[in-house]
């Protein structure tokens, strides 16, 4: 029989548990104990679901309390030293400085620590917390979670297959705190931690171990393809270790593929959901007794698998290798999908029959295994069941919109640039009547509970239409007063009427669904629900201009119309997989032109259209950036190149590396970009120091995805680093990201210090 296995699950819980105990320990409502024991329920429902599903290798520690990254890092004990408060070296680290880690900590006491720097995750919307390693790094086992783990689980009768993130993938997500990038040479003070875990958990039981080594899909220089090969022909001389399975996901491997299928490994696992061609290779290249995992459930969107085409790469395996070589899994861990689609109640039939979430998505795998076991009655019943959604899918009238088409088919050069260069378009806004450093946010101001249960009563019919427009209205305007006070030079409206940054613009165009239970994890307790773009989008009528020009009614001063752009709302949606992403993200391009074009005829003379997530779409490997960063910057120029010179654009990125994309960056050509910067120290402005960017910056001052509030004299500091490579005349100062997940008691001191810090610049300049 072949093997049904998984790489991870959802962490959550099915009703958003681990958020409810997070926040209530970190505000104080609930004790460490309380914490430990909602994890440990979360656990025992995930395994004992996979164990009812029939996953044969279940996994675990794939379960975390934050982050993945951060666990690696605390059982390396690689904590940097400015937490060594919490932390004695060659003990285990608590579960204060783990938070300390992730989130900072600013106490009474004085402590004043900023928390560790967080970037995406490969091409996906999940942050990791990145590793710092100084060049002389001390490591030593600081954390026996893993082995804690897989011994809860044992204790209930359920054996596990641990998941480890492997220690050269680790080593190259990291950042060095010395010159240039981690020394690799660190892998013989890391291996030591390895071998000690696998030591323990093959003591305790352990039959398999995961190591997660993701960067295999990368394009790797000579040195880091040895650093894979040394490092598993240590593991492999261990005496007593576990089976290991290497796991790679979210592409091809490529010129890769020799070096995994080499390794002296027990089992290498396959993304064919991406990459279905390189099954075919791998199978003319794979040395005797090796198994392969085949990935063929996608794990990144929640389309229904087409159970024929993953039954015949399966069965393709099975027929060269025999059935005990060949594992059906998902393409990557299922982090990356909501829990369960029996909870969306409110979703049509037609719909649900096309949609898989992580719960039925065990299902698509045991029915995979039947289907290659051949001739059950569930295996034909599966069949038929995805012949009929599939069909269902392809000829539903309400995927594809004629007018679409034909807009697309008929979009000119002249309709994706700005009428004039950013020199004389710099002249024509010149009556906006900004001062130097002119300072700004980033959109959002926090969601209190107030603002979220008066939307709450609204969708519920709870409150008239009426009192929520006058709710909505006296929140705006108590924001403007606000920033007012604080002395903001551009304001914004706050966005107290929306829910989500990409949900907000999806519930108002056609092609778009929505659920409401599906979340997914973005970062520590900070979980989305990205809607479903099912078909193609239009907007049938204007989605922010009321709210904006009621702003602007009750102030003198700018405020910027706010809006997200299309490579964002395409990046953080499941997106539809019968067409190119590049027509799909087109098609947002347009709807979100129009409404700049209103915009514009409202008198809204500031318009930001935020692309956070440009760099976290760009493909893993280098030969396949050039076509993406195209299409990309093309759907930016068709969203905002339909107003005049006189109306200036802005975008916003975060938790990006620039480098590598700046000269397309600098090809969007917007009037002013901000950017997370703060968490960098500014590291992130390495990026314009050989490169010219013409246009005017706003590198963030303000870490907004940390309760610290920050000094002046620290955002000085950091505006002061800032204008050693940016002219002070293209110089904006603003916090990293929106304000939505702060609370006003963190918002107001943190706003009117970066304030003072620009007006000290500004006056000695």
């Amino acid at each position: 029989m072949t093997i049904i296995t998984n790489l991870g699950y959802p962490r959550i819980g099915l009703h958003r548990e681990l958020k409810k105990a997070l926040e209530g320990y970190w505000k104080g409502n609930s004790s460490q104990a309380e914490l430990l024991k909602a994890a440990a329920e979360i656990r025992k429902t995930n395994w004992q679901l996979q164990a009812e599903a029939g996953i044969a290798h279940i996994p675990s520690n794939d379960f975390s309390l934050y982050d993945q990254v951060l666990d690696t890092i605390v059982m390396a004990g690689a904590v940097p030293v400015r937490y060594k408060h919490a932390n004695g070296q060659g003990h285990q680290v608590d579960l204060d400085t783990y938070f300390a880690m992730a989130r900072g900590v600013q106490n009474e006491s004085g402590l004043d620590i900023p928390a560790m720097e967080m970037t995406k995750w490969f091409d996906t919307n999940y942050h990791y917390i990145v590793p710092e390693l100084a060049p002389d790094q001390h490591f030593h086992l600081a954390s026996s979670k893993v082995v804690d783990e897989y011994n809860e689980a044992k204790a209930l009768g359920i054996q596990t297959r641990p998941v480890l993130l492997g220690p050269v993938s680790f080593l190259l997500l990291s950042k060095s705190t010395g010159e240039g990038k981690v020394s690799l040479d660190l892998l013989e003070g890391l291996l030591p931690v390895y071998e000690q875990v696998l030591s323990q958990l093959a003591e305790a039981g352990a039959e398999w171990v995961q190591m997660d080594e993701p960067y295999l899909m990368m394009d790797l220089s000579t040195e880091e393809k040895a650093a894979f090969e040394r490092t598993y022909q240590k593991l492999e001389k261990l005496e007593n270790h576990p089976r290991l399975l290497v796991a790679t996901y979210f592409g091809a491997l490529l010129d890769n593929l020799d070096l995994a299928l080499h390794l002296p490994v027990d089992a290498l696992h396959l993304d064919l959901v991406r990459a279905p061609e390189q099954l075919a290779e791998a199978l003319e290249q794979i040395p005797d007794g090796l198994i392969l995992s085949l990935g063929v459930v996608d794990g990144r969107n929640i389309w229904r698998t087409d159970l024929e085409k993953a039954a015949a790469l399966v069965q393709q395996a099975v027929d060269q290798l025999g059935a005990d070589r060949v594992w059906v899994a998902p393409s990557c861990s299922l982090l990356h999908v909501p829990q369960d689609l029996a909870l969306e109640t409110e979703l049509d039939e037609e719909l649900r029959s096309w949609l898989a979430f992580a719960r039925q998505k065990l299902g698509e795998l045991t029915a995979l295994g039947n289907v290659v076991s051949g001739g059950s009655e569930k295996a034909a019943d599966a069949l038929r069941q995805s012949r009929l959604a599939a069909a269902s899918r392809e000829t539903s009238r309400r995927i594809h919109n004629p007018k679409v088409g034909e807009r697309l088919s008929s979009l000119t050069p002249a309709m994706r640039r700005r009428n004039d260069p950013y020199a004389v378009r710099k002249k024509a806004q010149a009556d906006l009547g900004l001062p130097l450093l002119p300072t700004t946010t980033i959109g959002s101001f926090p969601q209190t509970k107030e603002v979220r249960q008066n939307r709450s009563k609204a969708a519920r019919g709870q409150i008239s239409p009426a009192e929520y427009e006058a709710f909505v209205k006296e929140e705006i305007k108590r924001t403007i007063r606000f920033q007012e006070e604080a002395g903001l030079d551009v304001l914004v409206h706050g966005e107290a009427e929306r829910n989500d940054m990409v949900q907000y613009f999806g519930e108002q165009l056609d092609g778009f669904a929505f659920t409401r239970q599906g979340w997914v994890q973005s970062y520590g307790s900070r979980y989305v629900r990205p809607p479903v773009i099912f078909g193609d989008v239009h907007r049938p009528q204007p989605m922010t201009v009321k709210w904006a020009k009621y702003a602007q009614s009750v102030t003198d001063r700018h405020v910027k119309g706010m809006l997200t752009g299309p490579i964002t709302i395409l990046q953080w949606s499941f997106v539809r997989d019968d067409q190119p992403r590049a027509d799909t993200c087109r098609q947002i391009a347009l709807a979100i032109r129009d409404e700049v074009h209103d915009l514009e005829a409202a008198g809204i003379r500031i318009i930001q259209i935020d692309e956070p997530a440009l760099r976290e779409g760009l493909p893993l490997r280098a030969a396949d950036r050039a076509a993406y960063l195209r299409w990309a910057v093309d759907s930016f120029h068709l969203s905002a190149d339909v107003v005049e010179n006189r109306t200036q654009i802005h975008t916003h990125m975060c938790y990006s590396e620039f480098n590598e994309i700046i000269d397309s960056i600098a090809a969007m050509d917007a009037d002013v970009i901000s950017i997370e910067a703060s968490r960098s120290k500014m590291e992130l402005l390495d990026a314009f120091v050989n490169f010219h960017y013409p246009n005017e910056i706003g590198p963030g001052v303000y870490d907004i995805h940390s309760p610290r509030v920050p000094s002046q004299e620290e955002m000085e500091d950091l505006l002061r680093k800032a204008l050693e490579v940016i002219p002070a005349e293209r110089l904006w100062v603003n916090p990293d990201c929106g304000l939505k997940t702060r609370g006003w008691a963190e918002v107001e001191p943190a706003l009117k210090a970066m304030v003072a810090a620009a007006k000290t610049l500004r006056a000695a300049l």
